[in-house]
């Protein structure tokens, strides 16, 4: 296992936040981040994600970067802007069979698959994510990494500044919540049903 590219050890609490918009929203934005951002690159991922109460386990494959990982977060999309990680980097040949071992020891029958396209830009030290999924449609998530959750608020802020220059609306917890929810529930459904 390649445990050379993070240091373990150290805390990693991501602040960030959530949009959804239409196609041709995507493509204004689009237009924006690429005059005006620093352009991180294209960042596809094959994410399976374990879904339990209070916090998401996940295996990504990452296919843009050549590398996967398993992440483990400590909360729940619509439980606060904050999200503690736990990652460990993996060979991609092995995402396969992580995702086959987790999904073996039961501790969650609902399991979601989706594939994510995106692109990642760096505007006024906010990272931004703008993707599309089969789950989430046209999106983006606005985000900073901190290491103290004392530098949460002057995250956020800066965040909510961003948005406001790009001109979308920011999801509210409670719409995270119901939009998560609805999106388990249905793949919980099908994955019952295989």
């Amino acid at each position: 296992m390649n445990i050379e590219q993070r240091n373990l050890g150290t805390k990693k609490i991501e602040v960030e936040f959530r949009s959804m918009f239409n196609k041709k929203e995507y493509g204004r934005i689009k237009e924006f981040l690429e005059n005006n951002a620093v352009d991180l690159g294209e960042d596809d991922k094959d994410v399976h994600f374990f879904i339990m109460s209070d916090k998401l386990l996940k295996v990504v494959d990452n296919v843009s970067k050549n590398n996967a990982k398993v992440v483990l977060k400590l909360n729940k999309i619509g439980k606060g802007s904050d999200f503690e990680e736990l990652e460990i980097p993996i060979e991609r040949k092995h995402a396969a069979d992580f995702t086959k071992v987790l999904s073996s020891l039961g501790f969650t029958d609902n399991i979601m698959r989706s594939f994510q396209k995106r692109k990642n830009y760096l505007y006024k030290e906010v990272e931004i994510a703008l993707k599309y999924s089969d789950v989430w449609g046209y999106h983006l998530e606005l985000e900073i990494v901190i290491a103290d959750i004392k530098d949460k608020e002057s995250a956020e802020k800066r965040i909510k500044e961003v948005a406001k220059e790009l001109n979308i609306r920011l999801m509210t917890d409670q719409e995270l919540v119901e939009f998560t929810k609805k999106a388990e529930e249905e793949h919980k459904i099908k994955n019952k049903g295989r």
